[in-house]
């Protein structure tokens, strides 16, 4: 991973989770920088978030979970064909992985790529 895209906010922000939660997040922060060369990474709301035009999406860990967040998730959801986009808010809609089988790097690539697109229109 290019070291001038990752910030140190978010490199600690990593090191303090438990260390499976901490796997499952490097390996979704490669999955998202790898998306596009365009990503820029940021620290705000305490979690990383991901912005091109405008934010894209975010990962948000917990002690047993990571989302993978999308800030214009409602939008995404005709593309969500594995129905893996949850949450009820206004926009928002997240991905929940418990552990590292259930990152699925084509899927999400697929969907980052769409939230950046919802930002170019």
């Amino acid at each position: 991973m290019e070291k001038t895209r990752t910030i140190e906010a978010v490199d600690q922000y990593i090191s303090e989770l438990p260390e499976d939660i901490q796997s499952i997040t490097l390996a979704l922060r490669k999955i998202i920088l790898d998306a596009s060369p365009n990503l820029i990474e940021e620290y705000k709301w305490s979690m990383p978030n991901y912005t091109y035009n405008g934010l894209v999406c975010y990962l948000q860990a917990s002690k047993k979970h990571v989302n993978l967040g999308f800030h214009r998730g409602v939008e995404l959801q005709e593309k969500d064909t594995n129905q893996l986009l949850q949450g009820s808010g206004k926009g928002v809609r997240h991905i929940r992985i418990k552990k590292m089988e259930e990152i699925q790097p084509d899927v999400f690539n697929e969907l980052i790529k769409a939230a950046m697109d919802l930002n170019e229109k």
